[in-house]
Order: structure tokens, then C-alpha cells, then sequence
């Protein structure tokens, strides 16, 4: 048997993990979401029926499913790579594990297993913030957009005091619970506050609320740069549509201001923070959420 498999000759549905399959003690149920480096499943606990979310790690580029499960590198070229970020993954899930607020998601656990890991978090019902606006399930006015942004806020200025930050919240991270209360998932990109850029396996951008400074590897993230993802996300709910990418406006700059473009939509100081905060050069934009809370009139 070869050491290294080509996952072209195995059958797509090997890419996920099929509803009734086991893990440790979890039952998968099916598949919540996925991206270039994991996967989302809902499961329930054996012991108590309990329902959670599964999180896989499986970068789709560097590694692949076999018939039994078991995760593998595509080749010895990507081993490395593979293995630093499953250790970089089970690193962030322990530090997850500590992060205690209603307005982010929680790890309850997190373990290792066919040769990947996995983190298992609280799943909570609602509706990410991207289908909201998408199928126009609800009004976008001024009660919404403070509500839903309010508790954001409250959650990522948690994070910020816990000298971390999150580098991926956009619409489809923004779950949507009752009475507008946000929660915010998928914590795969998030960084400790340093003096100087961490390097990781793979940069996540999110063209469009990813700042310009995210892109530069020589460059300092720090609370603005979630500052200018937020804007985005609360522009994307007026525009309905993914603003334009940040590293365009860096060189052209052709997005109409929000103060102009819906000047008798909603209020202009939600506008003109929802301006601030997307401006394309870091230091034009608040430095942290307290102005920012404060451009909004939120206490």
C-alpha cells in the first residue's frame, strides 16, 4: 500500500463525514458548513442526546479522507504544512476553551482523532447575518442594525480585552438569534495582540471585509482591523451585496460613501460610522471599539 494517496481516486463523498458516522463520543448528524481548512458538522452526544457543533480539521489542499476516516497529507510535500496547522488548530481550540461570553461561540471540547483534530462547540439555532440580507428575511432599519451590532460589538470587545483578535468576521460569521442577538463563529483565523505580525500556515482574507493591512504580512493587525470588517458587514446589509475589496480602494477608490449613497435609509451617524470604520488606511479608522461604540451611540 502507498505511503501517500491521491484523493482524485477516491469518491467525493469521502470529503465529509456521512450522518450516522462516530467520532470519539459524538454522532454526526450532518453537515452544518466548510471551508479551505475544516468543517462544520452538527452531532449529538452519545451519552445525552445533547446536540453540538463538530468542528474537522481538514485542509482540502494539504490533506484528504481515507475509507476509514483517517485524515492523510496528499503528498510528502505537504506534510509539513499539514502538521502545523493540525498543531496550530488544537492550539486555537484550547485557547477558545477559555473564552467565556454570550455573544461568541464555545468550546466544550477538544480532542484528537484520526490523525486530525477536532474542537466541539455549543450550537445554537438562528440564522447567519449573510442569508438574513440575502433572502430579506428581516427589515433592515435602525433597531436592527444597533441590535444586532450592540451584541456583536459586545463579544469582539471581549476578545479585544483578552488581547486577541478575530480576522474573519463577515456576514456568514454572524449567527442571528432571536431579538437580533448576534453570535459570532468561526474563530479559525484568530491571533494573539502583538507588537509584530504572526505568521500562520495560511493568511485568511475575505475579499471585501478583509482590511488592506490584512493582505500586507508586514503589516500590524490589531482592534481596527475587526473595526473594518464590522463596517463592512453592517454596509453589507444595506448594499445587500459584498462591498468592494479593500486592496482595490487602497489603489482606486470608487465605493460610494454610505452617508451618500443611503443618506435617507437610516440616521447619518450610522453612516458616517459605518464610514469610519471602512476607511481603507488603517489609521484613518477608530483605533478600538469604545470609539467606535461612541460614533454609534452605544453604551
Amino acid at each position: 500500500m502507498a505511503e501517500y494517496y491521491d484523493p482524485e481516486t477516491y469518491p467525493k463523498e469521502w470529503n465529509y463525514l456521512q450522518t450516522g458516522t462516530i467520532i470519539d463520543q459524538y454522532m454526526i448528524e450532518r453537515e452544518l458548513a466548510h471551508g479551505g481548512f475544516s468543517s462544520v458538522y452538527l452531532a449529538r452526544q452519545m451519552s445525552d442526546q445533547f446536540q453540538v457543533a463538530l468542528k474537522e480539521y481538514l485542509p482540502r489542499k494539504l490533506a484528504h479522507r481515507t475509507w476509514n476516516n483517517v485524515i492523510v497529507p496528499n503528498s510528502k510535500e505537504t506534510q509539513a504544512m499539514f502538521k502545523r496547522g493540525r498543531a496550530l488548530f488544537f492550539e486555537e481550540a484550547k485557547v477558545l476553551a477559555t473564552l467565556k461570553h454570550p455573544n461568541i461561540v464555545e468550546v466544550i471540547n477538544f480532542f484528537r482523532a484520526n490523525d486530525t483534530v477536532y474542537s466541539v462547540m455549543t450550537y445554537d439555532y438562528g440564522v447567519t447575518l449573510d442569508k438574513v440580507v440575502i433572502k430579506k428575511m428581516l427589515p433592515v432599519t435602525e433597531a436592527f442594525i444597533l441590535a444586532v451590532f450592540k451584541s456583536l460589538m459586545a463579544g469582539v470587545a471581549y476578545i479585544h480585552e483578552q488581547k486577541f483578535v478575530h480576522l474573519d468576521i463577515k456576514p456568514g460569521n454572524i449567527l442571528i438569534r432571536p431579538d437580533n442577538d448576534a453570535l459570532l463563529l468561526d474563530f479559525g483565523a484568530i491571533q494573539k495582540l502583538t507588537p509584530y505580525r504572526v505568521s500562520k500556515v495560511d493568511t485568511v482574507l475575505t475579499p471585501g471585509y478583509s482590511p488592506a493591512e490584512q493582505y500586507d504580512t508586514n503589516a500590524i493587525l490589531g482592534p481596527w482591523t475587526d473595526i473594518y470588517a464590522i463596517g463592512a458587514s453592517m454596509r453589507t446589509c444595506l448594499d445587500n451585496k459584498t462591498p468592494m475589496p479593500a486592496v482595490e480602494r487602497v489603489q482606486k477608490d470608487t465605493l460610494i460613501p454610505a452617508i451618500k449613497a443611503f443618506n435617507k435609509r437610516l440616521p447619518d451617524y450610522i453612516l458616517k460610522a459605518i464610514d469610519w470604520a471602512m476607511e481603507p488606511i488603517a489609521e484613518n479608522r477608530p483605533q478600538n471599539l469604545e470609539q467606535f461604540k461612541q460614533a454609534l451611540a452605544i453604551t
